[in-house]
């Protein structure tokens, strides 16, 4: 089995590619001023960049992992990932709360795709 790994330093690979698979590290923002609808709109779009350098696409994830500095937080992530989706396509996810990097981190997301 070949495993490509792409974007890698000593710690991590931002993706990794093995069997037809394609899994992302943990996704977070960078602009932490923005609000959670905001922050998950950037982690989503460092997704579809990600994805793309594996050959694939948000149609074709499977699973997603959502964490959120605060549940309550739930509701705002939900907009911008149904924005996200343009309603099709949905994959099996779990959103948890944890406490993250940074307090003003609101919002974290892995995602497994295939090709």
């Amino acid at each position: 089995m070949t495993v490509q790994r792409y974007e890698s330093s000593a710690v991590y690979s931002k993706v990794t590619e093995a069997n037809g698979f394609v899994f992302t590290a943990g996704v977070i923002p960078t602009d932490l001023s923005r609000d959670v609808e905001g922050q998950t709109a950037e982690v989503l779009t460092e997704i579809d960049r990600l994805l793309a350098l594996a050959g694939t696409d948000k149609s074709k994830i499977v699973q997603a992992t959502v964490w959120l500095n605060d549940i309550r937080n739930r509701d705002g992530m939900n907009k911008a990932w149904g924005a996200w989706l343009g309603g099709k396509d949905a994959p099996a996810r779990a959103c948890v709360e944890a406490k993250v990097i940074d307090p003003r981190m609101l919002v974290e997301i892995s995602v497994v795709a295939v090709k």
